[in-house]
């Protein structure tokens, strides 16, 4: 047997498992964006009608979909830095030397990860809200009036981003934690020796070494912040004038509020698209600069 039939006989298991359960699903949805698939064709397949691409053109021509898409992109753009920032800070803080009760600590930090998003979601609904919310009592006390921090529309986005970071963070620190011990420390050394402060030691020694474990991290936080569903759901419903309407949010209504399944399944793969095309980007920019 050669050795290249015994590993296509390897993997073939779980390439099989793969193609049923992602593969048929996803192909099944492409021809589903292809119909007017609605709650009539439900009741009746007969019903169903081959429509082409008029569910993507639709979809383009609708303004709530490009002000779903701004809010993405604004959840994504302003999230992401900031959910790497944190993650990066602390991940740092915890492999200092200096650093004490590191266990209990990564643990603590770790914990809103594991935590439900509904459950965490309620309890942060109640920390923001305008009359009775810990942070507009904190506010009150220093003689500013309270916030209506879910309510207003240029406030609303900025609390599920920074709901969304506190969520995510321990996460990516995680793996942050990991780049940073597999950093030798006779690079340190070697740096220290030639006189480089800290800030010089991070900029020329830490984050070059961490650019594969950064290229990781950026990609997976920026491929879950695009699926944004779960905080807008439960904290603002796309509220207050759609201000927090996500794509994926759009998807929900369009194909379990409305039963439109058809459009449903064309602001799917019109995400997936998009998520697809900035991903080849960043993997080929990291390419160009050496960064595998």
């Amino acid at each position: 047997m050669s050795a290249r039939l015994a590993g296509w006989l390897f993997a073939g298991p779980a390439l099989l498992v793969i193609a049923l359960f992602f593969g048929v699903p996803v192909l099944a949805a492409l021809a589903l964006s292809l119909t007017d698939f609605d709650i009539y064709a439900l009741a009746d397949i007969d019903n169903l009608r081959f429509v082409g691409l008029g569910n993507y053109i639709a979809l383009l021509q609708n303004p709530l979909f490009w002000k779903a898409l701004g809010n993405t992109f604004y959840f994504v753009l302003v999230g992401v830095p900031l959910s790497i920032a944190a993650s990066l800070g602390a991940a740092l803080l915890l492999h200092s030397k200096v650093a004490r009760m590191r266990p209990f600590f990564r643990t603590a930090l770790f914990a809103p990860v594991v935590t439900t998003v509904v459950a965490v979601a309620v309890i942060w609904r109640y920390l923001f809200h305008t009359s009775y919310g810990m942070l507009n009592w904190g506010l009150s006390s220093l003689g500013i009036a309270p916030v209506d921090w879910l309510g207003d529309p240029a406030w609303a986005m900025p609390t599920i981003i920074l709901f969304a970071v506190w969520k995510n963070f321990g996460y990516n620190m995680i793996i942050f934690l990991a780049g940073l011990q597999a950093i030798p420390e006779d690079l340190y050394e070697a740096a220290r020796i030639d006189g480089a402060s800290g800030w010089r030691q991070f900029r020329h020694v830490t984050l070059p070494m961490l650019g594969p474990v950064l290229l990781l991290v950026g990609i997976l936080t920026m491929a879950g912040y695009f699926q944004m569903f779960a905080e807008p759901y439960v904290m603002t419903q796309g509220g207050p004038l759609q201000s927090t309407v996500s794509v994926l949010y759009l998807m929900y209504e369009e194909g379990f509020k409305w039963w439109n399944l058809g459009n449903a399944s064309a602001v799917a793969f019109l995400l997936f698209v998009i998520m697809t095309s900035i991903t080849s980007g960043l993997l080929w920019l990291a390419r160009k600069r050496g960064v595998e």
